[in-house]
């Protein structure tokens, strides 16, 4: 965080213990109801939190709603993304942003309670590096299930991706992942996937820096309103693992993360972050 002078002190501001990234494009159906969530979550189990929204340039009103939200609480912000990019990018965008020990994301739909986090930060404290959390570890927890189409899908897309990138997690997909601040700020520069499949790439890409990963039960409702396309989306999904296997067999990302071994210099590009605007 920033340093501020006044009367010739200067006062470190400490950064927040958890930051929450919440990835929005044309979110305005479930946008409001999220935050609302969130923003009462935070306040009434006392965390020290900051909340960052970034809008994948969305042409409805998620970001009118998320400003209406930030004259009330002056740790939501907003980022922008410069046009619609894809929810890997927004997640990388957020999270290279993020001040807090802890970083995570989560979706706009909360399929997993945001209350779950804590499950997240109890791993971290345990000595993860990087907890994701998991659908399929107790199926129990699951309160609304996929239609059995989704759920078939799902499941071979997983089984491609712990086969063909050698990942042994039963869920790579679940939109539920914190991460040590500077295991992020590594993992995330070298991420080259903006769209639906970055999942299995970072996780790829922690486990080549040897970061500790925990996979975590989590409770996981099904939202009906999901844009995902098991077919197109599938697809595109399959496109990125062999574009990840290609990476990965040429060496690129042996290459890359050479390139920035020393991490002490680092400092994340600025972006477009919307200001606060005043109550009314």
């Amino acid at each position: 965080m920033g340093l501020s002078a006044q009367n010739g002190f200067e006062n470190t501001v400490a950064p927040p213990r958890l930051s929450i990234v919440i990835p929005a494009y044309n979110e305005s159906a479930r946008i409001d109801g999220a935050l609302s969530r969130v923003m009462w979550c935070i306040e009434e189990r006392a965390w020290d939190a900051e909340v960052l929204v970034v809008d994948d340039g969305s042409t409805d009103d998620t970001p009118a709603i998320v400003q209406k939200w930030m004259r009330r609480y002056p740790r939501l912000h907003m980022v922008r993304n410069p046009g619609n990019r894809g929810k890997g990018y927004s997640v990388r965008n957020g999270l290279l942003q993020a001040s807090g020990e802890i970083v995570m994301f989560t979706d706009a739909d909360l399929s997993s309670p945001i209350e779950e986090a804590e499950l997240l930060m109890a791993a971290i404290d345990d000595g993860a590096d990087v907890a994701i959390g998991s659908r399929w570890l107790d199926r129990q927890k699951q309160t609304i299930h996929q239609p059995l189409y989704r759920r078939f899908f799902g499941r071979c897309f997983n089984k491609v991706t712990r086969w063909g990138m050698g990942l042994p997690f039963k869920d790579t997909q679940c939109g539920f992942k914190a991460f040590k601040r500077d295991a992020a700020q590594t993992i995330f520069r070298l991420q080259t996937i903006e769209r639906w499949g970055f999942d299995p790439e970072i996780l790829f890409i922690a486990r080549k820096l040897k970061y500790k990963i925990v996979e975590v039960p989590v409770t996981w409702g099904h939202d009906a309103r999901s844009r995902l396309s098991y077919i197109r989306d599938g697809v595109n999904m399959l496109e990125d693992m062999a574009r990840i296997r290609g990476n990965w067999m040429r060496g690129r990302y042996d290459e890359a993360i050479a390139a920035i071994k020393d991490t002490s210099k680092m400092v994340t590009p600025p972006v477009e972050r919307v200001g606060h605007v005043e109550a009314r």
